[in-house]
């Protein structure tokens, strides 16, 4: 019994180094365009490199492990990040750093789906939501955590230690995993189909790639519409060969199953939700409220906090009220948060995001926990690697279309707000980009008024995107009001095909 426990310790240690590596990265950002002369496109893309990948690679990295050994494929992944982080470490080139940014990404694919693919091998339907809980709660601490971390380590170190802090982790990581994780694979698993893999891989990377792009290049740029329009077709392709195969490889009929189907779409939403809020509030406590890269993840502690109370009690309220109705409830406390969120205005106190921020932790473990474990448990056990895979990505390309609308939201909110008059136009565009650039304009020109007028208007924005965040949530709440079980689902037999 212990030993299970101590491998899901393992388990965490991994999904706490994709937290930190998810957000660590954007406090270094400066420092590495001075020290490394990365340009505006090289830093986005060593941002890029790592979630466009990520992405891309969980539908056939679930499917190995099913095939090949979970455990194995796990132990894989968390030796792959190893040597992305090493390599980022010794970069000394953006292209160097952005090629091991992928690879990084490439480690994450495998970890992720495959994390929780192992948890029904290791815990019984009613300790499963607590191992999910753990889980989630470590990927969420990371997030945080990031730039705190992140701004410790560059006030005293070199950038490279951002990676470095990875090695030890991963390490025990990797010891703990083959030491204490039982291996399970699916005997009757199809082979990787190529055609089936690089469809995924490229209709999937293209769509997160527009999606990321789309807020900072424009919706209407060749290369954002391109990559968009691109992976339409791909991904229609993949769906409908994947259907037809006697033995589908990818796993995705599974989305033609209710359960899995509503657990997963509905648990999206949640996922949307928080990569709108995390988009959101870390601007606004740095760039409005002035705070340094470790203040600002000091201050995103109370959301940490939520989070592990819901943790602590979703297990014993989704026995007592069933699935539905907690996840209906986390949702509407996330509506909440973003309509708490959408009152700040620039005489707000930290008070009041601290509040809304503890709603949002609490909202977002009530509706993630109890939704990934209907999922879960509504996959046959035989298929847990594919399936873990298909529920991540879905939630992946959630987030990050979620935090593509929602920034896209913001900026333009920002822009129609931001009063530039009587500024020379070169100033004017400058300010326009981001409230960031605008205070440094202020700055030079010696115009406190514009950084004023920027704060504001980056509020203005701020607003919509979390009101268009709470929508959102009440919507999701709605649904999973209406399609989610009033109680647990047992699983299918192990034996039974999507």
């Amino acid at each position: 019994m212990v030993r299970r426990w101590w491998a899901l310790t393992a388990l965490g240690l991994a999904m706490l180094v994709l937290g930190f590596d998810i957000t660590i990265l954007n406090v270094a950002l400066p420092t590495l365009a001075a020290d490394l002369g990365a340009s505006t496109g090289e830093q986005q893309w060593i941002i890029d490199a790592f979630l466009v990948v990520f992405a891309a690679c969980m539908l056939p990295a679930g499917l190995l492990g099913d095939r090949l050994g979970r455990r194995r494929m796990l132990v894989a992944g968390l030796a792959i990040m190893l040597v992305g982080s090493l390599a980022g470490t010794l970069a000394d080139d953006p292209a160097t750093l952005i090629a091991a940014r992928a690879v990084m990404g490439l480690g994450a694919a495998l970890i992720t789906p495959l994390a929780m693919a192992v948890l029904p091998t290791l815990f019984d339907p009613e300790e499963r939501a607590r191992a999910i809980a753990a889980l989630t709660a470590a990927l969420a601490a990371g997030m945080p955590l990031g730039p705190l971390l992140g701004g410790l380590l560059l006030d005293h170190f070199w950038w490279g230690s951002i990676f470095l802090i990875n090695v030890p982790l991963i390490g025990v990581g990797i010891a703990a995993c083959a030491l204490l994780l039982p291996e399970s694979r699916d005997p009757a698993a199809p082979r990787l189909d190529p055609l089936s893999t690089l469809l995924s891989v490229g209709g999937l990377g293209l769509l997160v790639y527009g999606v990321i792009e789309g807020p900072a290049r424009g919706w209407t740029e060749p290369v954002v519409l391109g990559a968009l329009a691109g992976s339409l077709p791909l991904l229609a392709w993949l769906f409908l060969r994947d259907l037809r195969r006697p033995v589908p490889v990818l796993g995705l009929r599974l989305l033609t199953r209710r359960d899995f189907r509503s657990a997963a779409l509905v648990g999206t939403v949640g996922s949307l939700a928080m990569a709108g809020l995390l988009f959101v509030v870390p601007q606004y406590l740095g760039a409005v409220r002035g705070h340094d890269a470790f203040g600002t993840g000091l201050r995103l502690m109370p959301m940490m906090g939520g989070l592990l109370v819901a943790a602590r009690a979703c297990q014993p309220l989704t026995r007592l009220l069933g699935p539905r109705t907690i996840v209906a409830s986390g949702l509407a406390l996330l509506a909440f948060a973003g309509m708490l969120g959408a009152t700040t205005d620039t005489d707000s106190g930290y008070g009041l995001a601290a509040a809304w921020l503890t709603v949002t932790g609490l909202g977002v473990g009530l509706a993630l926990i109890p939704s990934m474990d209907a999922a879960l448990g509504a996959l046959p056990a035989d298929r847990a690697g594919s399936g873990s895979g298909l529920l991540m990505t879905v939630r992946q390309v959630g987030s990050a279309i979620g935090v593509a609308l929602l920034g896209s939201l913001l900026a333009q909110g920002y822009r129609d707000r931001l009063d530039t008059a009587g500024l020379p136009a070169e100033a004017a565009d400058a300010a326009r980009e981001s409230v960031v650039a605008a205070h440094l304009v202020a700055e030079r020109a010696g115009a406190p008024g514009l950084a004023e007028a920027a704060d504001a208007a980056f509020l203005h924005g701020m607003g919509l995107a979390l009101f268009a965040t709470a929508l959102v949530a009440a919507v999701g709440a709605v649904f999973g009001g209406l399609l989610l079980p009033g109680r647990s689902v047992a699983p299918p037999e192990a034996g039974e095909r999507e």
